[in-house]
């Protein structure tokens, strides 16, 4: 299997992985950090999809895709954090004033998980970023390693993370692409603390 990462700028692709089943229904569509929150809630229906895909016409795209072939079965958001509302948060510190890009969504389709396609995608998402001249790009992950295994094993896997709060990766992953621990945070998921892993692209 080859996956092959492009930016996300075909919105019947994004779809595919954001979209809901039936047209009509509130979902995310990865909005959500990247737009101010009296936006988020005003756009109901299909005036997400539409605003998502205004993004995917204009360059570089909301993000990242990853390719089986014709089939995408991948998703990373990277955007400038300047962009999203990462710039604003109260739980999420800034390291410093660079203006760095930040990488906050991943998802793999059901049938594909566990095939490393997380991994391609961290790097699709810093490609892209370095191509914009991103002097670093960051990501807030759960770090899960602290709290040991269940039951008490302490098994080097870390803490098991919900499926529906695993889309910010967790801390292991970045570290694996070469990102490096810049900062703590006060955010949590699902009982997970969030941590702030930077790498430079300079």
């Amino acid at each position: 299997m080859t996956i092959e990462v492009r930016p996300a700028s075909r919105f019947e692709d994004v779809r595919a992985l954001l979209g809901p089943k039936s047209p009509g229904a509130n979902v995310c569509w990865c909005l959500s950090y990247r737009i101010p929150s009296r936006l988020n809630n005003e756009l109901r229906g299909p005036a997400r999809g539409a605003y998502v895909a205004e993004l995917c016409r204009t360059g570089p795209g909301p993000g990242v895709l990853a390719y089986d072939g014709d089939e995408p079965v991948g998703w990373a958001a990277v955007a400038p954090r300047s962009d999203t509302s990462f710039a604003r948060s109260r739980t999420i510190p800034h390291v410093d004033d660079l203006p760095v890009w930040s990488l906050w969504c991943i998802r793999v389709r059901p049938g594909h998980r566990k095939q490393g396609i997380s991994h391609v995608l961290i790097a699709g998402a810093v490609e892209l970023a370095r191509a914009q001249g991103a002097p670093a790009i960051e990501a807030y992950p759960i770090d899960n390693s602290a709290r040991g295994g269940s039951g008490g094993s302490g098994g080097s896997g870390g803490a098991k993370v919900d499926l529906t709060m695993a889309y910010a990766g967790i801390r292991k992953n970045f570290e694996r692409a070469g990102f490096t621990h810049a900062a703590d945070t006060t955010s949590a998921l699902a009982g997970h603390p969030r941590v702030v892993m930077r790498l430079d692209l300079r």
